[in-house]
């Protein structure tokens, strides 16, 4: 069995542009460069994004794009419910039948005057206090 010859099929390969080669050819004269002027000239490079001074694309739409994986605790002020303060243990679940905050919260935070005071009363570690580190 003799090994054929492969080549590319038939009208697959193109010539490639020989810009500047007169008239005839449809890219001579300017040489595809368009009229005179500095993108005319050997050595022209645009700035990425510029466009001939007005304001580029990517600074006239808004910022958008960063969201932080650091989620920082539900906080909830003792002072406005009292009745957290009065419980015997807390924990999440206690505090999530008192007072009623999203699912998708991880961990909370107890503030007000007396807060420090309820650190031995947390039996939960998904729940701090202002003066606990």
């Amino acid at each position: 069995m003799a090994l054929e010859k492969i080549k590319p099929a038939h009208g697959s390969i193109k010539d490639i542009k020989r810009v500047g080669r007169g008239q005839g050819s449809g890219m001579g004269k300017t040489s595809t460069r368009g009229g005179k002027g500095q993108t005319a000239r050997s050595g022209y490079k645009a700035k990425r994004g510029f466009e001939g001074g007005q304001q580029p694309l990517q600074r006239r739409l808004p910022k958008v794009g960063f969201r932080t994986k650091i989620q920082k605790p539900y906080v909830i002020n003792i002072d406005k419910f009292k009745n957290i303060a009065a419980l015997s243990e807390i924990t999440f679940e206690t505090i999530r039948s008192i007072h009623k905050f999203p699912t998708y919260i991880e961990k909370v935070k107890i503030i007000g005057i007396n807060a420090h005071e309820l650190l031995c009363k947390i039996k939960d570690e998904r729940i701090r206090t202002s003066r606990q580190k």
